[in-house]
């Protein structure tokens, strides 16, 4: 009987572990490869098939539009690697993952060139356990970041799929992001964070889970439940990051302010993280675009981020100041320039826009990309081991020097949002 138990208990487990894995063959050829799924235009997603094309129309044969593809699987990190590229036709291809999380940008392949593109992307859902959930607002029940599937969006010029293969990894380095909307994966056009960009520059040793949410301050963040979750994933040497302080600033009241609610809210995220054997690093808010008449930004965040310069120090933890290299890359940008990296676009750039967007706090993907490699350049100060990471392909970056606009190319998804974020 024991015997059987443990036979019983194997195949259980196999079950389990071949869940969460999967090989995906795109193509046309006469046969398929061995332990692979055939993949053909009627293939779309449902719940009984567990994968599938997703979230709109498939494209066309010979289409350049972009596609997504879905699968799933329990909450975790993977390791994904998507073979692009084509026999018949040259390529261009840009790889997303969940909530529009960069990974590959315009990758070119020639008629008949396949290449190889990995990374490791996390996936979650809201369930902290059977009687508990993430306590997320109505205006995330539909991002691809809490939903129970893997979605994957394959863009660019001319995008190109040829195989693709997903498989659980549990012992990668996790960086956990937590803040607002600044660092939020934001699913629509033409909002962009650094959190959903800093991906693309990481191999696959790295995996960030970008827990951060419009709207949130650090006492909010860890009142929704959103750091428990975390904490249901982490591990011994992950990460959590923190970038708070625009919208703790508006609280007013007993007990709140800089060295007070704020500074008790930051040191539970210090505290948990060290409990778990993870490494908290502390992010100084990144500035508005608040420009005097002198052309110099005008700090807006109180004495917020001076608040979490002390406490870095006080409890010897990483700071990366964001807050004085996002100075430094608007002003280096100017005045008018700088609205480049902002949502600033005339009536009727976007469908159903009527009216002008003019946002001076949140990015569009060229802002958020640049602030990325602000991130990144802050991380190298700090000394954090897992700059090591880099991809080959990442260079030195000064905010005082921030590329151009032109040298910038980015495939929008299908999905835009007028509305702006929450937060300010």
């Amino acid at each position: 009987m024991k015997h059987l138990f443990i036979l019983l208990l194997a195949g259980l487990l196999a079950g389990t572990a071949e869940a969460q894995s999967f090989k995906f063959d795109f193509t046309n050829r006469k046969k398929v490869k061995e332990g692979y799924i055939r993949i053909t235009p009627a293939d779309t997603f449902s719940t009984d098939r567990g994968y599938g094309y997703d979230l709109q129309p498939i494209p066309q044969k010979n289409s350049h539009t972009p596609f997504f593809f879905s699968v799933n699987v329990p909450d975790g990190n993977y390791l994904v690697t998507a073979v692009i590229g084509g026999k018949r036709s040259a390529g261009s291809t840009t790889l997303r993952g969940e909530s529009r999380r960069l990974f590959y940008e315009n990758v070119p392949t020639r008629k008949g060139e396949l290449i190889a593109c990995p990374f490791v992307i996390n996936k979650r859902n809201k369930h902290i356990s059977a009687k508990e959930d993430v306590k997320i607002k109505p205006r995330e029940r539909h991002k691809l970041n809490w939903d129970d599937k893997l979605t994957l969006e394959f863009n660019g010029d001319a995008p190109m799929l040829s195989e693709l293969t997903i498989e659980r990894v549990d012992s990668v380095c996790t960086v956990f992001l937590c803040g607002n909307s600044t660092v939020v994966d934001q699913d629509n056009e033409p909002w962009g964070s650094w959190g959903q960009m800093i991906p693309r520059f990481f191999d696959t040793g790295i995996c960030f889970a970008n827990y951060a949410e419009s709207g949130e301050s650090a006492n909010t963040f860890l009142a929704a439940r959103r750091l428990k979750k975390a904490l249901t994933q982490m591990k011994a040497g992950d990460y959590v990051f923190m970038e708070f302080g625009h919208n703790d600033q508006k609280q007013k009241g007993p007990g709140k302010g800089a060295y007070y609610s704020y500074m008790t809210s930051l040191k539970t995220f210090i505290d948990e993280a060290r409990a778990r054997g993870a490494h908290p690093v502390l992010v100084t808010p990144t500035q508005r675009r608040s420009f005097g008449n002198d052309g110099k930004i005008m700090d807006t965040h109180e004495d917020y981020p001076e608040a979490m310069r002390w406490l870095a120090e006080k409890e010897n933890v990483p700071l990366i100041d964001l807050n004085e290299m996002t100075r430094t890359l608007y002003e280096a940008m100017g005045v008018e320039e700088s609205k480049k990296a902002f949502v600033h676009y005339p009536a009727g750039t976007y469908p159903g826009q009527k009216e002008e967007l003019a946002d001076n706090t949140h990015f569009n993907p060229y802002g958020a990309y640049q602030i990325a490699k602000c991130v990144i350049e802050g991380m190298k100060k700090a000394g954090l081991p897992i700059i090591k990471h880099l991809r080959n392909d990442y260079k030195p970056y000064d905010p005082a020097h921030p590329d151009s606009m032109e040298s910038f190319h980015w495939n929008n998804s299908p999905f835009t949002e007028i509305e702006k974020p929450d937060g300010n």
